[in-house]
């Protein structure tokens, strides 16, 4: 059966009409998924039952269960474990910030991008999520907190780029006047530098945020934790980054985990400085959640404000990233992770 989730709304009136019903259905139908977001086609009212049946015997609707909820006791951050019909699961965050309500989303079932600090990719990749499951994470933080959501994350399991064309399929959903009617400019896709799909996204016409997962600014040192690295530049990524806003007039924001005796030195912060200055990138400094397997560890808070303050002197518009959820396996991966090694020894 097809997904009805991840119709656009003149897909879903070309398969209304299959259905010889008059094309205002697919709308009607489509409001019932995106804006008042049912879980069933019971509980569209308007909805005449005949239409209602083929629907069921046509089309399934993505939802998911809530398998486990964490709540931040120190900043309200609230962490999702989802199971996912096929019985996988996925991790989504809902995050409060002064500029309203964000959910970090996953886009990916696991990660194969190999990066050592992130515990996201710690056993592969399993398969990628369809533009309704990313769509779901949306939904049911909505159902669940009954709060509309104002900013989109994709930052969470799984690699952006490798799952290209689902995920531009949800950012038109996402975007949809039809729909929840989010705006692109409240939008963040985060890679780790897929050069060939920043480069087409670019020319998809979205204006999205784009974050690069930059985390070094040599391709030796950066080649050690960002196996992506082997197969891209910091040339060519800088290149890409430039034709991104020639193409979109969107500004990248560079995301820079610092990593104690690794890429924190006086050095990797004026090579830092030279790629973001020049381009007047944003630098988003993140200190690296612990992550036992890989052993890499965090610079104390000094170290990180030293960083920031040599970026800020030569002339770095760069932030550190509030650390939230710390107390709820803060990590992006983490929670996925503990759920699955305790299933294995069950």
């Amino acid at each position: 059966m097809k997904d009805i989730k991840s119709l656009s709304i003149d897909e879903l009136k070309a398969e209304t009409e299959l259905l010889g019903e008059k094309k205002f259905r697919a709308d009607q139908i489509y409001s019932w998924l995106h804006q008042k977001l049912v879980r069933s086609f019971d509980e569209m009212s308007n909805i005449p039952a005949s239409l209602k049946e083929k629907l069921s015997e046509n089309y399934t609707i993505t939802s998911f269960d809530i398998l486990r909820k964490q709540v931040s006791k120190t900043d309200g951050t609230v962490k999702y474990l989802f199971r996912l019909s096929d019985g996988n699961c996925i991790e989504t965050v809902s995050m409060d910030y002064r500029h309203g309500h964000s959910v970090c989303i996953s886009s990916q079932v696991g990660c194969r991008m190999g990066c050592a600090f992130c515990a996201s990719t710690l056993g592969g990749l399993v398969r990628n999520l369809t533009a309704s499951e990313m769509l779901e994470q949306i939904y049911s933080v909505t159902r669940d907190l009954d709060k509309r959501v104002d900013n989109v994350v994709v930052m969470g399991i799984g690699e952006p780029m490798d799952n290209y064309d689902n995920v531009v399929a949800f950012i038109r959903l996402l975007t949809s006047d039809k729909g929840l009617n989010l705006s692109v400019r409240n939008i963040t896709v985060s890679s780790c530098g897929i050069v060939p799909g920043i480069l087409k996204l670019s020319e998809e016409g979205l204006g999205i945020t784009l974050a690069l997962s930059l985390h070094a600014v040599t391709d030796e040192k950066r080649r050690k934790i960002m196996p992506v690295a082997k197969s891209y530049t910091i040339a060519q990524l800088m290149e890409a980054v430039d034709t991104y806003f020639k193409n979109t007039g969107r500004r990248v924001t560079f995301e820079y985990s610092l990593i104690a005796g690794v890429n924190d030195t006086e050095e990797d912060a004026k090579g830092l400085a030279a790629l973001a200055a020049k381009r007047g990138c944003h630098v988003n400094l993140i200190p690296v959640n612990p992550v036992t397997e890989a052993g890499l560890k965090e610079p104390d808070r000094a170290a990180v404000l030293a960083f920031q303050q040599k970026l800020s002197n030569m002339k770095v518009n760069a932030t550190i990233r509030r650390e939230l959820g710390r107390d709820i396996d803060g990590a992006c991966g983490q929670l996925r992770r503990n759920h699955n090694n305790i299933m294995s020894t069950d």
